[in-house]
């Protein structure tokens, strides 16, 4: 048994030292980053059937229609983000955790609202097995923010939205940025970065995305 765990650690620093050099390789530079997503075990966050290919670049399947973001995405997110120890965070979209766990490694506080109450149960499940204690979940429509906390240092919507909630970006502080993947068409997409500063929002284009939609509407029991 000792000789298995040890040969899936072995794979699995492999397997982390690959994406980290093809994450660096496509642009990926902030250590920071890099190192948050190497502490998160990414199978932790996936079906079990799946977890074999959790650290292939690329989407898989959660429940209630849900995905899990390939991992590019996700550090491309989190560096555009530019998060620091003093920050605290808003997240829209909780889904599987590993976004939030990601965050958590480099924020001082993270807010995180899912729709789906059963995804919010089992992404605070995952966190608590990895001790993440820095993440407070809350079901709740993402179009509304929460407000209770605000203003956020920084935001991250997670899902598509056609136009920015206003609700939201009044949560934003001044300095802030939020980063969100804008457009509801496939393709049609694009990722955002809007920056704060003494009362101006500048937004600049990141990147083309594919995401499925931020839902509008009261939280749901699945």
């Amino acid at each position: 048994m000792a000789d298995q765990n040890e040969a899936a650690d072995t794979r699995r620093a492999e397997t982390l030292a690959a994406l980290t050099l093809a994450l660096r390789k496509r642009g990926i530079t902030d250590n920071r980053v890099l190192s948050a997503m190497e502490r998160v075990p990414r199978e932790a966050f996936v079906d079990t059937d799946l977890a074999e290919l959790a650290y292939g670049d690329h989407a898989l399947p959660i429940a209630c229609g849900q995905t899990i973001s390939q991992p590019y995405i996700v550090a491309l997110m989190t560096q555009a983000l530019d998060v620091g120890p003093e920050h605290s965070v808003l997240e829209l979209g909780t889904g599987s955790g590993y976004q939030t766990a990601v965050l958590a490694r480099l924020a001082k506080h993270i807010i995180s609202l899912e729709r789906y109450r059963g995804l919010s149960a089992t992404a605070q499940a995952r966190l608590e097995q990895l001790q993440i204690s820095n993440a407070e979940l809350h079901v709740s429509d993402g179009y509304d923010g929460w407000a209770g906390a605000a203003p956020y240092d920084r935001i991250l919507i997670t899902a598509a939205v056609p136009d920015l909630p206003k609700p939201v970006l009044d949560q934003l502080a001044d300095p802030g940025v939020l980063v969100a993947p804008r457009g509801r068409d496939l393709p049609g997409q694009d990722l955002i970065r809007l920056v704060r500063q003494d009362g101006t929002d500048r937004i600049e284009l990141l990147a083309e995305v594919r995401f499925v939609p931020l839902v509008e509407g009261l939280a749901k029991e699945l």
